[in-house]
């Protein structure tokens, strides 16, 4: 018989160990995802790809396997279909290239602190006497 349990709860996955790469069989263990659903997830997923080896073997690095638990918490416990989910991994990954291409400066610009306290002395005034400043 199997010993993988069919169905884990998302707060009770096992920590990832610290290492390089994991077998399907691992990850299917890590994730609480049969490994069938692994390989159809990679069809359906192209951010996920395992390296393969030997006799066409999968092997999955740290961050695929945090992939996977993401998929699977967007499928399974917000309830996202296969394109929803992929959507939204697309939407994430095109969002930080976005934030990426902004041409922000390397730090904020500088505050003058005395005309700060006057606008906001002026807000105030304008609120308790519902008139402008002069």
């Amino acid at each position: 018989m199997n010993d993988r349990p069919n169905k884990i709860e998302p707060n009770v996955l096992p920590p990832i160990p610290a290492k390089r790469y994991f077998t399907i069989g691992e990850v299917s263990d890590l994730c609480g995802v049969k490994p069938h659903v692994l390989r159809y997830w990679e069809q359906e997923f192209t951010q996920l790809k395992p390296v393969k080896r030997r006799g066409n073997r999968r092997y999955y690095q740290h961050h695929e396997v945090l992939l996977i638990r993401r998929i699977r918490a967007l499928l399974y416990e917000q309830g996202f279909t296969i394109s929803g989910a992929r959507n939204r991994l697309d939407g994430r990954a095109s969002a930080a290239a976005e934030f990426d291409r902004l041409d922000l400066p390397d730090s904020p610009p500088a505050i003058d602190g005395d005309k700060l306290r006057a606008d906001l002395l002026d807000i105030l005034d304008l609120l308790k006497n519902g008139s402008r400043p002069a």
